[in-house]
């Protein structure tokens, strides 16, 4: 009787099935969350991501040259612990001028919403305070698009395979 009832099936309804245990299944592995397939954690970051940071500065005192900030370039490697806290490097170019450290290091503290949003807070000794700054987690997990809060400075982080 069971291959009798199988055999009634559209094909379409046995691949849409198949499909949809398929991605429930990679949707849940990638999250790491407790509530459900689509919610995030601090576990969803986990190891390492390179970035390429860009964007625009005031100068100390938040003073602007000519209306405009300083352009900055750079790029980091930060490794995520999965439980909140990160150690990085970074390289970053202020206005056109190398930095004196080749790779300056940097540690800091994160936390991810179960909405796949977040916030970190990194002090390097490239930068005179702490970089606060606020992210989304996307490409399940395998990318992080940032902003810093204090300036108009993006970066998109990768994750190493």
């Amino acid at each position: 009787m069971n291959r009798k009832l199988f055999s009634r099936l559209p094909v379409m309804a046995v691949a849409t099935i198949a499909t949809g245990a398929f991605l429930l299944g990679h949707a849940t592995a990638w999250a790491d969350g407790d509530d459900g397939p689509e919610t995030c954690s601090n576990r969803t970051l986990h190891g390492k991501y390179g970035a390429l940071i860009q964007g625009t500065i005031a100068l100390p005192g938040g003073s602007l040259v000519n209306g405009m900030g300083l352009p900055i370039r750079g790029l980091s490697l930060a490794e995520f612990d999965g439980d909140g806290h990160l150690t990085q490097v970074d390289h970053v170019v202020d206005n056109g001028v190398p930095p004196t450290v080749e790779w300056a290091p940097g540690t800091g503290i994160y936390q991810v919403n179960p909405d796949c949003t977040g916030s970190a807070e990194i002090n390097s000794s490239s930068s005179p305070f702490p970089i606060k700054l606020h992210f989304v987690i996307v490409n399940h997990g395998r990318e992080i698009d940032q902003v810093v809060d204090a300036n108009a400075v993006t970066a998109v982080a990768r994750k190493l395979e």
